[in-house]
């Protein structure tokens, strides 16, 4: 069973990148590249298992970044020679063109939330019919501002996995139930409901098999999605609370 799910927060393999230099708080300048490749490719296995559409640009990027682990751990060889030396010493670092990139990227990515606030402050100036923000005001006395991303969301999802693999007992064999995404969205709704509205990300797979795992994870990206729902995290590595929106206490 295949489900197909894209979400505006995918903005390309140099966002990725960049996410895990923040999360781990690494000198964009003096990547370790072999601890980032890793990272990387967890992501990309991991949206991968969920099947979701991984772009190819994500692709090239991988085979870029073990291209750049490989040059970095050839052996390099001494010379006698001073000038040979010295030519060593300012050999061009296989990081650098990445580095740049990343640094473009970041810059072009800083402007572009730069012009949003203008556009925002500029919307301001002419006159427009009132507007009801009572709900805005609701959510943000509730704390209901999401201030987590679907990177959060794999990174969160790579954990679950790995303890599911390590408290796995005897297996059975057992009939497989195909349980559609849109059923999983209500069931979600409401356990959210019976506990006030909220639940912590973890308590929502607390059992089942492998595909009810990734059809749970998926019915919270399209809750997500359609803003039913949102996710808070206190910090990097905390755990991620998930809040129903009181619109949908009705549905």
């Amino acid at each position: 069973m295949i489900y197909n799910v894209k979400l505006d927060s995918f903005e390309g393999p140099l966002d990725l990148l960049l996410h895990l230099i923040q999360t781990y708080e690494i000198d964009i300048y003096d990547i370790p590249v072999a601890i980032i490749t890793g990272q990387y490719m967890n992501y990309i296995h991991t949206m991968k298992e969920l099947k979701l559409d991984v772009a190819s640009e994500y692709l090239v990027m991988a085979a870029t970044l073990l291209a750049i682990k490989s040059k970095m751990l050839l052996p390099r060889h001494e010379s006698e020679e001073f000038d040979q030396q010295m030519e060593l010493e300012v050999e061009e670092d296989p990081r650098e063109e990445l580095v740049r990139r990343l640094v473009e990227y970041k810059k072009y990515k800083q402007a572009a939330l730069d012009l949003k606030d203008r556009e925002a402050e500029r919307s301001q100036v002419y006159a427009r019919q009132p507007v009801d923000l009572a709900v805005f005001e609701k959510e943000e006395e509730a704390g209901l501002i999401s201030n987590v991303t679907l990177y959060d969301m794999l990174s969160a999802f790579q954990k679950l996995a790995v303890k599911k693999k390590e408290k796995k007992t005897v297996s059975a064999k057992i009939e497989r139930q195909e349980i559609p995404i849109e059923r999983r969205m209500l069931q979600i709704k409401e356990k959210l409901w019976e506990t006030g509205g909220s639940r912590r990300f973890t308590e929502l797979f607390s059992a089942g098999s492998k595909d009810h795992l990734v059809v749970t994870f998926l019915a919270v990206l399209e809750l997500m999605k359609v803003k039913a729902i949102i996710c808070v995290q206190d910090g990097n590595f905390e755990d991620i609370l998930i809040k129903a929106v009181e619109e949908e206490k009705a549905v």
